[in-house]
């Protein structure tokens, strides 16, 4: 077995997240800075935060209160069919 080939193990290692919460742990780093942390991620805080920098979430919803608001596809131009065809029926008749 080689020896000197693991790394230093810090018992007391200082975690820092971007939110300002401070944690202990063990690891092989003595400082490790961090961005979320259970303080502040979504899932375990309940907070969301959605980071939109190129709009991609707000395109995404105005795409989908557009497809609930117009109706398109097959079954719609159908029915616009059947309409047309009772109002020709209707207009001759």
């Amino acid at each position: 077995m080689k020896t000197d080939i693991h790394p230093e193990y810090h018992p007391k290692a200082k975690i820092s997240c971007a939110c300002g919460a401070a944690y202990e742990v063990g690891s092989t780093m003595p400082e490790i800075a961090v961005e979320l942390c259970a303080a502040c991620h979504p899932f375990y805080s309940g907070k969301q935060k959605i980071i939109d920098s190129a709009r991609r979430v707000e395109k995404f919803q105005t795409r989908t209160t557009k497809k609930a608001t117009v109706a398109t596809g097959a079954k719609v131009k159908r029915a616009k069919r059947a309409a047309a065809k009772v109002s020709k029926k209707e207009a001759k008749g």
